[in-house]
């Protein structure tokens, strides 16, 4: 078009003939929208067509190319009954939203604007399929509330199949069902599938039912994270656009979630500073954690880590390397925190407080973390109730134990030198709380 933007051109012919007569005619010229780059695009079009056998003749031809031509043949049959219950074809969307109102377009059914799937294949990064579905005269069909059930067969060779997944929904009648559908297709293996649509009334009987044929391509699934290593073409992922100073981070931002010996392993990648292992650790720990789109995983988790490294940033590491920063992105952020900056007999400390804590089937865990140093974000962890952390019983001496000469020497009035070396806990004295925040809340 100009120096700057593109514009492909489509000439198309249809052709809807019944037997050798030529019942319908088209012949139009698509044009893809302005781009400034290759894109795809998507166009569909509706024709009114009486009950009867068909057949449909398609041609393409690139304008700009007249020897790139496709064309297409297909037979086809329209039936609509007046009081039968019946489906529409099953119709995959790859992405759909409410329809603005007075917006007119092809793409628009019952006020919701449907875009095709242009294939009946899902590749790895795939986490949904999505199908819209209309069924038909129910109010005269059935009358009353009836059931549609969703399944996935998978098809297993000399005819078999197995059903795999299979959902339920209760629809009122009327003229017109819409069904729109999210199905979690995560955990589907690679193979060739069948979705299933079917319409039964209280009683179960199956009333219709439309089916249709899909592929998914699943590679990560079940793969464990050495073999995703070694078959993985990283250039072609997420990692390869990462420089070496964001690699080494991402991989720090790690070490908290992953198990001990993998540390070690992170920080020997870290030392050698050579790109491709680290790109290899990288997308083989998410592609693990999530084979259908890691990148999303990985986005995701870092949109955290950069935060708490900005929230925790202790001066001696990231945020998430400290010690506040590796407890929230190891345990989640927690229910409670209590924040003490005006007691006077102890340094600045915090009390976290996760109320459920699926990591050690426990509930009602507590950290503390103190600042002893009085430096800026250089907090200690000093104490947890968790059974995989610090257990200190003497955190509260501990806490305590720049108190002034003054105030220790009022407490060794009310207990013995050697009573107060060995309590587990600090007799309570004037302003100093910790015991009773860290029990009660």
């Amino acid at each position: 078009i100009d120096s700057t933007q593109l514009q492909a051109a489509v000439d198309v012919t249809l052709i809807f003939k019944k037997g050798e007569e030529i019942l319908k005619f088209d012949r139009f010229r698509l044009n893809s929208p302005l781009t400034s780059n290759v894109m795809d695009f998507i166009d569909l079009k509706r024709y009114e067509l009486k009950n009867g056998q068909y057949n449909l003749e398609a041609t393409f031809e690139d304008v700009n190319n007249s020897e790139n031509t496709i064309s297409y043949d297909a037979d086809f049959e329209v039936y609509f009954s007046e009081n039968e219950v019946q489906q529409s074809d099953i119709q995959l969307v790859s992405s759909y939203r409410q329809a603005a109102e007075g917006e007119r377009s092809s793409f628009i059914k019952s006020g919701l604007y449907l875009e095709n799937a242009a294939f009946n294949f899902f590749g790895k990064n795939a986490e949904t399929l999505t199908f819209y579905n209309e069924i038909y005269n129910t109010d005269e069909g059935i009358g009353e509330d009836f059931t549609l059930s969703y399944m996935v067969e998978k098809l297993l060779g000399n005819d078999k199949k197995e059903t795999v997944l299979i959902g339920h929904k209760r629809k009122q009648a009327a003229p017109v069902v819409v069904a729109l559908q999210n199905v979690d297709i995560r955990e589907l293996a690679s193979g060739n599938y069948n979705l299933v649509v079917e319409i039964r009334n209280r009683e179960k009987r199956l009333l219709s039912k439309k089916s249709l044929f899909f592929q998914r391509s699943n590679p990560l699934l079940n793969a464990d994270q050495q073999a995703i290593a070694e078959n993985a073409k990283v250039e072609e992922e997420f990692v390869a656009a990462l420089t070496d100073e964001e690699l080494r981070y991402s991989l720090k931002a790690l070490a908290p979630i992953v198990a001990n010996y993998d540390g070690e392993f992170i920080n020997t990648l870290i030392s050698n500073n050579v790109r491709k292992p680290m790109q290899m650790y990288l997308y083989s720990y998410w592609a693990l954690s999530n084979p259908n789109n890691p990148k999303a995983a990985y986005d995701q988790y870092m949109e955290v880590a950069r935060a708490v490294d900005r929230t925790y940033a202790c001066g001696f590491g990231y945020g998430f390397e400290c010690d506040r920063g590796y407890v929230f992105m190891k345990y989640g952020k927690p229910s409670d925190v209590i924040t003490v900056e005006d007691d006077s007999d102890a340094p600045p400390y915090e009390i976290w407080s996760y109320n459920d804590f699926p990591q050690t089937q426990q509930s009602n865990v507590k950290f503390l973390f103190y600042n002893p140093s009085l430096a800026t974000g250089q907090f200690t962890l000093l104490h947890s109730t968790a059974k995989t952390e610090v257990n200190n019983p003497r955190w509260e001496i501990q806490l305590y134990d720049g108190v002034t000469e003054d105030n220790k020497a009022l407490d060794y009035g009310r207990a013995s030198s050697a009573e107060y070396q060995s309590a587990a806990r600090n007799m309570e004295f004037m302003s100093r709380r910790a015991r009773q925040l860290f029990e009660d809340y």
